[in-house]
């Protein structure tokens, strides 16, 4: 059982010290050999304390507000590991929609690197043909002027005075 001092055993039973110390040397109430008093000896002298009742309900109220801080603390735990859930779901979303931009961003630069099939570049034109200089080279039509189909020919020039007195033609 618990033992007890005699200050304890006075707060307990709401005595004064005065008055345990009497029982004691009366020989009512004993001593253990380290000095406490058994609370088993205090119940049989003094009979159930009325503040033991009201400690219980202390004991009982501070293992009730334990306990509801473990709650409490529980529930705190588990909506932090929801949320470091969701932040490991949004990190790896955000990882695949990266993913998927830098794919896009290759296919489109493979895009623009690749040649157009009607599209001639510095590198597609074939280099003209050397000649020995000797002979004329053949003349090349400029493929970018376009040559009118119906040509008018041109009409005889005439000179200052022939412009009056002869008739067009």
């Amino acid at each position: 059982m618990k033992a007890l001092s005699v200050i304890e055993l006075a707060e307990l039973y709401r005595m004064n010290r005065q008055s345990i110390y009497k029982r004691i040397n009366k020989g009512d109430l004993s001593k253990n050999s380290d000095g406490k008093i058994d609370l088993s000896e205090a119940i049989r002298v003094f009979g159930e304390p009325s503040n033991k009742n009201s400690n219980v309900t202390t004991l009982q109220s501070t293992t009730v507000q334990k306990e509801t801080e473990v709650d409490m603390l529980k529930q705190q735990v588990d909506i932090l590991k929801k949320q470091l859930d969701l932040a490991h779901e949004r990190e790896i979303f955000q990882r695949e929609q990266l993913e998927a931009k830098d794919n896009q961003i290759e296919a489109i630069q493979r895009l623009l690197e690749a040649p157009k099939p009607n599209m001639t570049t510095f590198t597609d034109q074939k280099p003209e043909p050397e000649h020995d200089k000797l002979t004329t080279a053949e003349p090349k039509e400029n493929p970018r002027i376009p040559v009118p189909e119906h040509i008018e020919p041109e009409q005889k020039k005439r000179g200052f005075l022939s412009r009056f007195f002869l008739p067009n033609g």
